[in-house]
Parts: C-alpha cells; sequence; structure tokens
C-alpha cells in the first residue's frame, strides 16, 4: 500500500503548506510556475519540508515528462535510459520537456555530476535536484551555475498541524503535540511515525506515538539524537586510539546511509584538531580520504573511509595547534584588533615609510611580533 505521505501529498499550490517565502503570491517559485518558465533549479532544505512535493508540483504545471531518481541508487544509465530519444528529435514543437528529478543530489559524485552536465547544458532535459546539504559544497561549480537554488525552511508547527489534519487520522491534541515536537519540521517523519502507530496499534496516542517511534521501519534520522550519538562516539573513538570502536560505529553510520562526505569532513577536521602536530601527514590522508569519497561515492567509499579511519585511530595526537588557536581566538574577542607593531606593517606608499611602517625589520628577528598588549604570550606551547 502506498505510504500515508505519499497518498495525502498536495496536488496543487493551494493545498501545499509552508516555504510560502518561495510559493506565497509573487513569490519566485510561485511566479515560475503560474508563468510556465522552464529552468533547472535546486531545491535545498531539511528532510520532509516538501522539496519532493514542489518538484512534482513544478513539472504538473508545465505538462512535462517527469522522471524521478536517488542519487543514493541511480547512475548514468539510468540517466541515459530517461535521455531516450536522440537529441535532435527535442526540437520538435509537440515533444513534452523532460524534467529529470534527483533526490540526494549531493550524493551524486564528481564523476556523475559531470555525466549530467552536458545535457543540462543543451537542455535535454531541466534539472531539479533536491539536497539536505550546501549545494556550495556538494555540487560541482559547472552544474551549481546553470541552476538557480531556492532555500526551504522546516515547517512550522502551524504547517504541521495542517499536514497532520489532512491525514484525516483522530488522535488527541497531546499526541498531534509530541508528534510534531519529535519530528522537529519533517512532515514526512511524523506522518510515518503517526501511520505505524496508526497500523501498530489501531489508536493514536502519545504511548503508541512513542512506541512507533522504536519500529524499525522507520529510516536513520539523520538530524535526530541518534545522528549526533553515533558520529560523537565515532570521534572520541579515534580520539582516544580505538580503532576497533571507530570502525564500529562507521559500519553503523554507512549502514544507516548516512552521507560519506560528511563522515570524511569530520575526518580531515579531526586530523587537525586532535593529530596535529604529532603527525601532520594526517591531515594529507583525511584529505586524500575526502577526495577518494567525493570521486567514489557509494558503496565502494566505504573502503575508502574504512582505510581513513584506521590510520587516524592509531596516529599519535596532539592538540596544541587546536587549543593554541582557541586562546588566540579568546583574545581577540577580549581585546579586538590590537594595533600591529610598526615593524611588521608593510610600507606599500611613501606615507606609510615615512611614519616607519617596516623599519627595522629583519626575516629571522627574535623580538615578538605580537601586539605590544600580548608581547609576553605563549599560545603554542
Amino acid at each position: 500500500m502506498e505510504p500515508l505521505a505519499s497518498r495525502i501529498r498536495p496536488g496543487t499550490l493551494e493545498d501545499f503548506f509552508g516555504q510560502e517565502h518561495l510559493i506565497g503570491k509573487g513569490k519566485p517559485l510561485r511566479v515560475a510556475i503560474e508563468k510556465k518558465e522552464l529552468f533547472s533549479f535546486l531545491l535545498w532544505g531539511p528532510p520532509g519540508c516538501g522539496k519532493t512535493t514542489l518538484a512534482k508540483l513544478y513539472a504538473k504545471a508545465l505538462d512535462a515528462e517527469f522522471y524521478e531518481l536517488s542519487a543514493v541508487d541511480a547512475g548514468k544509465d539510468d540517466i541515459k535510459k530517461i535521455l531516450g530519444e536522440r537529441r535532435h528529435e527535442r526540437a520538435l514543437s509537440f515533444m513534452k520537456p523532460k524534467i529529470l528529478f534527483i533526490d540526494e543530489i549531493h550524493r551524486f559524485n564528481k564523476a556523475q555530476q559531470d555525466f549530467l552536465l552536458p545535457f543540462v547544458e543543451r537542455g535535454d532535459l531541466t534539472l531539479i535536484g533536491a539536497t539536505t546539504e550546501n549545494p556550495s559544497f556538494e555540487v560541482i561549480s559547472p552544474l551549481l551555475s546553470r541552476c538557480r537554488v531556492f532555500v526551504l525552511n522546516e515547517l512550522s508547527e502551524k504547517d504541521m498541524q495542517k499536514i497532520l489534519a489532512r491525514s484525516k487520522i483522530k488522535m488527541p491534541k497531546e499526541a498531534a503535540d509530541w508528534l510534531i515536537a519529535i519530528a522537529g519540521g519533517d512532515a514526512r517523519q511524523a506522518l510515518t511515525i503517526l501511520e505505524t502507530a496508526k497500523k501498530l496499534y489501531d489508536k493514536v496516542t502519545v504511548d503508541t506515538l512513542k512506541e512507533a517511534v522504536q519500529s524499525k521501519h522507520l529510516r536513520y534520522d539523520k538530524k535526530g539524537e541518534e545522528h549526533y550519538n553515533t558520529i560523537s562516539a565515532f570521534i572520541k573513538s579515534m580520539r582516544a586510539s580505538q580503532p576497533d570502536a571507530a570502525l564500529y560505529y562507521l559500519a553503523r553510520m554507512v549502514a544507516a546511509g548516512e552521507d560519506p562526505l560528511f563522515i570524511a569532513r569530520r575526518m580531515v577536521i579531526f586530523a587537525s584538531e586532535d593529530i596535529g602536530l604529532a603527525q601532520p601527514t594526517a591531515l594529507v590522508v583525511a584529505n586524500a580520504v575526502f577526495r577518494a569519497v567525493e570521486t567514489i561515492g557509494y558503496p565502494e567509499a566505504a573502503i575508502n573511509l574504512a582505510h581513513g579511519v584506521a590510520y587516524l585511530a592509531e596516529c599519535k595526537k596532539d592538540r596544541s595547534a587546536y587549543d593554541a588557536l582557541r586562546a588566540a581566538q579568546a583574545d581577540v574577542e577580549r581585546f579586538g584588533a590590537l594595533p600591529i607593531p610598526l615593524k611588521v606593517r608593510n610600507p606599500v606608499t611613501k606615507l606609510m615609510k615615512e611614519l616607519e611602517y617596516g623599519k627595522d625589520y629583519e626575516k629571522y628577528d627574535a623580538e615578538s611580533y605580537l601586539p605590544e598588549k600580548l608581547k609576553k604570550k605563549k599560545y603554542l606551547k
């Protein structure tokens, strides 16, 4: 049976709740739909805020052929099948435009995005990408430059109340309030929990909703407590030089479908924060892992991650550079922009030289170059 979230999906903009800054009267996405303006765009926002629904409403308004792929398991062959006809046939007036919706487009690696680029550029297809990650970091620049970016917000409590009401599943107010709070603006998650509680227990109450949350039918919530607990345990295991524990938590995140670039990014940070000067090559390895993950993608990228995790966990640890940065930042916050010593200022004009900028500067001077107020400070210990 089709999931509840799909069954009650809005068929018109009037039935869509939330994102007023995009679909309210005179707002950009509504105007584009009303004027039937065809262009590629990205929808960036948290889970369950309406990205897929807006893509479908847009395609419906333009009477386009709508194709939907998930970047988790799609590849080049799937795109080739969708393109189907030869390019010159696209010029015929009776051919409907093809809109390709790619969910979680941030999971497409660089090679996959490069493959997609010329088809978007030539107009063989119109791309709508949905992502929970910042497109500036996750979408290649040439593709990003050919797409408009619309930022979506978490659904408000009022919007969530309207969506739950549309489900026509009766529940007491305290149950609805609890469900809205636990879902955190994610309508799909709220409806999934609600549907599970209704199926398992028939009656929807706070208690049956709590039981439903524990159901294995629910997907891993990348914004929920389990997400943060797992990444915390992962980092702390590497910090404690426990590769077995770190690999276990890595395996859990991979199994849950966690974004591999999120994991790799945390490893790059860890290499400088926790290993630092003890083994400077750790940063090189972590960056190499990030690049490998970006290029390869799942499932093979898990091997690259494991390689990096094992290496980082066994490295010696030294937080002195990190601690020095935090101490320096504290002084910047406390004292503001203290005057820079004249000796190390850059004398780029005649006036600056007359004011003794750069005077007596020596390359290997032993005198501190810190501002006068901080002369005796030692950040790196």
